[in-house]
């Protein structure tokens, strides 16, 4: 069967060769999450309290959630990550993934935490601190 040839082509090669970038970069930053996550996720609890975002009266507790977060994400479904994101995806231009996903996940379920006492922010500061931490993978 003859091969139909479209002549706009160079544009879907252009369009193909950055989602392939961008799919390359997801999966290099949930990788690099999950091998760095105890690290991080000390380093993200600290930058959360040194700026103010987060009040907690047990800093363990929230590392160790933290750390299982970022462990956990290269394990979940693309669609259950994007369902996560949707809210703020436009955020900010090119954005991390990662840092989306723990912005969200402060926002929306950390809050409820036990050891959590306030959570204080816009969802742009949260993100700033998240992405200044998580920026070392990307």
């Amino acid at each position: 069967m003859a091969r139909h040839m479209n002549p706009g082509s160079s544009t879907n090669k252009t369009i193909d060769a950055i989602d392939r970038k961008r799919e390359r970069e997801r999966r290099h930053l949930l990788k690099r999450s999950r091998e760095m996550a105890s690290e991080l996720a000390i380093l993200l609890v600290q930058r959360l309290i040194d700026q103010h975002i987060i009040e907690t009266n047990s800093v363990p507790a929230i590392k160790e959630v933290m750390e299982r977060q970022l462990e956990h994400l290269a394990d979940m479904k693309d669609f259950d990550m994007q369902y996560k994101i949707a809210p703020i995806r436009n955020l900010v231009p090119d954005p991390n993934v990662v840092s989306l996903y723990l912005t969200q996940y402060i926002t929306e379920d950390l809050i409820n935490h036990d050891n959590i006492q306030d959570i204080f922010g816009d969802d742009l500061a949260i993100y700033t601190a998240v992405d200044s931490v998580l920026s070392r993978i990307r």
